[in-house]
């Protein structure tokens, strides 16, 4: 069987995912799964010297030329607001989320003040309309849309396993009700109160994916953090690769969860100003210290003070056996 290749775009402080496994009934022969599209806030592309860029733009100089399926794990902009450009771009063949199908009818566009809003509260309006806005073009496309819970497992083409460890039908019915009550709420206090419940909330209401592909497993949680995992039986958080929740910031993962996953290697999808506290050294260190090959997606310090070389991304070849390859990819025009 051949190999999956797993891209994690550099999007800064944010994250992108590109999947893509062979398999001939899909265009070109690839099936292609695109998971969560970093920021679309063009400050977060200024300074390109770590090769950061849009996934929008990656796609367009790289490819793939086809979506198959694109994800969103949750609704905050660092992984959201870059899926609209890229859908308005390559229209997706189909929709995974956490909402309910036709969640997005309940919803319309939330004014954001020009001035005197921190930046959490604008860029968690800016995620919500941008959400409203591609579920709106997605349906203009005719894209059908799947509402994946905890239990879900799917086989989108051959060879690749997807399951669903989170979050629970209970939970997604929380996160509906959360969202419902925040565009129902007509007091301005309540309602900014319910956007800072919502947004603070949100992380742990992230789809955890477990990949699978030649006994290979890849462990995607969105930004769950170590709160996130209470419900997942060992076996369940068992993998090769894992993407540390929340940025690698301190409640990314706890030291016995990571001891439970006992990955081979790890990605942490950090900015290189290792803003928020992102790419906690305590977190680097904890991982490194669990023998697991520490990775970047953009280019933070490691536990041992040096940084990846510049990169536009990075690349995992995954295939038969076992294998696990990681390695950087040079930025554009190197």
């Amino acid at each position: 069987m051949e190999e999956i290749r797993l891209t994690f775009v550099n999007v800064g402080y944010g994250e992108a995912m590109v999947l893509e496994c062979p398999d001939p009934a899909f265009p070109g022969g690839t099936f292609v799964m695109v998971i969560d599209g970093g920021s679309a806030e063009p400050e977060e592309y200024q300074d390109s010297n770590t090769g950061r860029l849009p996934l929008a733009e990656y796609l367009a100089r790289q490819g793939p030329d086809h979506i198959d399926v694109m994800v969103s794990t949750h609704i905050h902009e660092d992984h959201l607001c870059g899926l609209l450009p890229v859908a308005e771009q390559l229209p997706p063949g189909a929709f995974w989320q956490t909402l309910p199908e036709d969640f997005d009818e309940a919803m319309r566009q939330l004014e954001v003040p020009a001035e005197g809003l921190s930046i959490s509260r604008r860029k968690f309006l800016h995620a919500l309309n941008d959400y409203h806005l591609l579920r709106r073009r997605l349906r203009e496309q005719g894209c059908p849309v799947r509402t994946l819970t905890a239990g879900t497992v799917l086989q989108p083409c051959g060879g690749l396993t997807v399951r669903v460890l989170g979050p629970s039908p209970i939970r997604v019915r929380q996160l509906e009700k959360l969202c419902r009550e925040l565009y129902q709420e007509m007091d301005e206090a309540a309602f900014w109160r319910r956007l800072d419940q919502l947004d603070a909330a949100m992380n742990n209401y992230s789809l955890i994916l477990l990949l699978e592909y030649c006994g290979t497993r890849i462990m995607l949680p969105g930004d769950t953090n170590c709160m996130g995992y209470g419900s997942l039986t060992e076996e369940d958080l068992r993998a090769d690769l894992f993407k540390v929740g929340h940025h690698g910031q301190r409640d990314g993962i706890s030291r016995p969860q990571i001891q439970r996953i006992a990955p081979r290697a790890v990605v942490c999808c950090a900015s290189s100003d290792r803003r928020y506290n992102s790419a906690e050294p305590g977190i680097l260190r904890m991982i490194a210290d669990s023998g697991a090959e520490l990775y970047f997606s953009d280019c933070p310090p490691g536990p041992d003070g040096t940084t990846p070389p510049p990169h536009q991304a990075l690349t995992f070849s995954i295939g038969a056996g076992g294998a696990v390859q990681g390695a950087y990819l040079p930025p554009l025009g190197t």
